[in-house]
């Protein structure tokens, strides 16, 4: 056996050293540019040295280049360790006096490579290696010698050798991430700048001790293995035997920091994942930097600070989380001013510097707060590790009881949640003592702010009422104001709709914003659903012109359809698309209405997931519809959800993807961010979204006080039989269900219905999750994640 791995490996190397005599011969002189020759193509013209387009500029470097290839895929990136991007009107030379240099204009010249020796060629084989010679035709440097974040076959990645990972797809400086062929024969994985001890590393070959001069192989069959120096096999990471026809296969360590084996194909098609370290997006240490914790979900990672901190650089997790509060010593505060902020199911490196029993995690987190060298704890199975800042490679796992306790600022500790002694702490001394001159600045400055608000809000009243004696003056022959060029649906005058609904005689519903009655168009004779709004002198015009602007521009299945509006003085109409079968409160509460099965309702639930989606992604202008709920989502003669009722919906600017307004929407179904006076996002869609899921999953409301206490809070109830797995009790004996199909649905709704917005899944993942493409993992409590011990 031994000697047929021998003899395959040396027919191996001799059909790479077969290919490497094909070369394309770059001559002194010779140059390049990115939009014009940009390429040094090999003989077969599968590789190319030269410029490819990167985020913002160009790179240069060695990327696949054969027909029908949709994108330069690179393999080698020069000058990762600085910016390796370079302007349109670069130019790559290969001079005279034998340096490859790129000329970034303005008299800037930057080394491609710098060896300190004259090149006399140089040359790009069908293997892909790049390779530098001197004057006397010998290889004074190779890129197979000096490998960035690939192996291609034929290539060896030599003991002490390491792969460094891109910043991002777009971006191939170098990342954060690196795999290593150790001296001691052990091929680890670990974050960039940490030292090659096992508390970094996150996969390994399980090859150590194995010998000083391992190296890691590749073959073109996609065989991945390590060597010794005696020619024998120590370990194989793949077996091979993938095709290599019209496909090139390559190793490649990603920005997540996931060590792949790819095949590319040479033609139309998309790349495939042949062999992976790991399928875990959580496991590469450092993901979320310092601070900051990883959560895998639908099979993507999602990163979050720890209580008390928020994203040192926005976007870019691996710099990890900062404080926002202000750190005080235990000699200003006496250690009152803070208290201990739990996360449940995390785990950290571990870096105590005291570790003790403690009964319960109260006793854990109080002796955090009074030991002033105690930043953070961890609390598991009754034992207690006080930690100093900053916490690493932190992840939530469901399946660990570990605990993390964070101090926090800014709040009295309290410890175990109940006051000490019945009081209140004393307010630092030096606060008693605030300057006169500044508070006295302070009023006047406040004084003025309120006069420069009073100004404003009576100019933009009289703007109003200007702009409204416009719309008067310019009414069209119905007596009603047209914005059919602005919007499109048609305008209606109040003498119309009257006569359309026989005096407002049939009531269909009333909500927070208005009644709608039932009418017939006398032209058409369509039956419409005509909203009076009412509150106008609070809210009326604002949330008219929200639900016009919001569904003028919406066209969807999914959406219930605006046809018209009506303003005649003080009057608001809106005329919608009139749907016979009510809604779905009707169907799922009254008991008057025929009792959708199982697999309608999971239907319904697509259907309002669709029409959310198109919301947030699709439409021109994105829209947060802020009141999803039961009662806004109507049923056509065929079944169909339709959303409705935009009277509260949010419109973002095309640059906007959070907003700061009031409080919205029906109790029971807001999301809690909107209590918080926080930031509100499409997310608090998704979390009214998920109790309407719930409701559909039980056919009950959301809240239903005449139930018992442990049932009456429709999610507490459906997560305390999820947890006890009993959720066959959400469905009832009458029901004839699958019960992994009454879990998936829950964990769905669970995941949607998350405190932290960050957690919840977007609509476009949900739809995935209802249409059964996604594995779902098992969701946390909603409202256990982040709490007070």
């Amino acid at each position: 056996m031994a000697l047929l791995q021998v003899l395959c490996i040396l027919l191996f190397h001799s059909a790479s050293s077969a290919t490497q005599e094909r070369f394309t011969n770059i001559s002194l002189g010779s140059s390049l540019t990115p939009t014009t020759n940009s390429s040094w193509l090999s003989p077969s013209g599968t590789f190319a040295f030269g410029f490819y387009k990167q985020d913002g500029g160009y790179a240069v470097g060695t990327f696949i280049s054969g027909s029908g290839i949709r994108e330069r895929t690179a393999v080698w990136t020069a000058k990762r360790d600085s910016s390796p991007i370079f302007p349109s009107n670069s130019t790559l030379l290969l001079k005279k006096e034998g340096r490859l240099v790129v000329d970034a204009g303005q008299g800037t010249e930057v080394d491609v490579v710098d060896r300190g020796l004259a090149i006399g060629s140089a040359s790009i084989s069908d293997n892909g290696n790049f390779v530098l010679y001197g004057s006397d035709r010998g290889v004074i440097w190779q890129s197979f010698d000096n490998p960035t974040n690939t192996l291609l076959p034929g290539q060896v990645l030599a003991n002490g050798r390491q792969l460094v990972s891109s910043i991002s797809d777009s971006d191939d400086s170098e990342g954060i991430f690196r795999i290593v062929m150790q001296g001691d024969g052990h091929l680890v994985q670990y974050p960039v700048g940490t030292s090659g001890t096992a508390e970094n590393s996150y996969w390994a070959s399980g090859t150590a001790g194995t010998g000083d001069k391992i190296t890691l192989n590749l073959e073109r069959d996609g065989h991945l293995y390590l060597i010794n120096s005696t020619i024998n096999i120590i370990k194989n990471l793949t077996r091979g035997g993938y095709p290599e026809e019209k496909t090139i296969n390559l190793a490649k360590i990603d920005a997540d920091g996931i060590f792949r084996l790819y095949s590319y194909p040479l033609g139309p098609g998309n790349r495939s994942v042949l062999w992976s370290t790991t399928e875990d997006k959580c496991a590469p240490k450092g993901l979320c930097g310092a601070n900051a914790f990883c959560t895998a979900m639908d099979n993507q990672a999602e990163c979050n600070c720890v209580p008390g901190f928020v994203p040192v650089s926005p976007g870019n997790w691996s710099s990890g989380c900062q404080r926002n509060f202000a750190s005080r010593s235990c000699q200003e505060t006496g250690g009152n001013g803070y208290e201990m902020r739990a996360l449940e199911n995390t785990v950290w490196q571990t870096n105590s510097y005291a570790t003790f029993k403690a009964s319960t995690r109260e006793d854990c987190g109080n002796a955090c707060l009074e030991d002033c060298n105690c930043e953070a704890a961890q609390f598991k199975d009754g034992d207690c590790r006080k930690e100093r800042l900053p916490l690493l490679y932190g992840r939530r796992l469901m399946t660990d009881s570990n605990a993390a306790l964070i101090k926090v600022g800014g709040i009295p500790a309290i410890a175990g949640g109940d006051e000490s002694d019945g009081k209140a702490p004393s307010p630092v001394d030096h606060k008693k003592h605030i300057r006169v001159d500044i508070l006295i600045v302070s009023i006047s400055l406040v004084s003025f702010s309120l006069l420069i608000l009073a100004i404003s809000g009576l100019l933009i009243h009289r703007s109003r009422v200007w702009r409204y004696k416009d719309i008067v003056a310019e009414n069209n022959r119905d007596g009603c104001h047209s914005f059919e060029d602005e919007i499109g649906p048609r305008a209606f005058s109040y003498a119309k709709l009257q006569k359309a609904t026989n005096d407002f005689g049939e009531e269909l519903g009333r909500g927070a914003f208005g009644t709608v009655f039932k009418g017939v168009l006398e032209e058409s004779m369509k039956p419409v659903a005509v909203k009076r709004l009412e509150k106008l002198l609070a809210e009326g015009e604002k949330e008219f012109e929200n639900e016009m602007r919001a569904i003028g521009k919406t066209h969807h299945r999914n959406l219930v359809k605006l046809l018209g509006f009506c303003i005649d003085g003080t009057k608001r109409f809106l005329v919608y698309e009139y749907l016979s079968n009510g809604s779905l409160a009707d169907a799922l509460f009254s008991g008057e209405r025929r009792r959708h099965s199982w697999e309608e309702r999971v239907g319904i639930a697509r259907d309002i997931a669709r029409g959310l989606l198109y919301l947030h992604e699709e439409c021109e202008t994105q829209i947060i519809h802020c009141d999803i709920k039961s009662q806004n989502i109507l049923m056509d003669e065929r079944g169909v959800a339709k959303i409705s009722d935009f009277g509260l919906a949010k419109l973002m600017r095309p640059d906007q993807t959070k907003t700061f307004t009031g409080a919205r929407g029906t109790r029971g179904y807001v999301a809690p961010e909107w209590h918080k006076k926080g930031a509100v996002t499409v997310k608090a869609d998704v979390y009214s979204f998920g109790i309407v899921l719930l409701e559909l999953i039980a056919r009950r409301r959301s809240l239903d006080w005449s139930l018992g206490q442990d049932e009456a809070v429709l999610e507490e109830w459906v997560y305390s039989c999820f947890e006890s797995g009993e959720v066959g009790k959400l469905v009832g004996d009458d029901e004839d269900v699958e019960l992994g199909q009454v879990e998936r649905m829950v964990r769905i709704a669970m995941w949607c219905i998350q405190d932290s917005p960050s957690l919840r899944p977007s609509m476009k993942k949900v739809l995935l999750m209802l249409e059964g493409t996604v594995d779902i993992p098992i969701p946390p409590s909603p409202s256990s994640f982040l709490s007070a011990i």
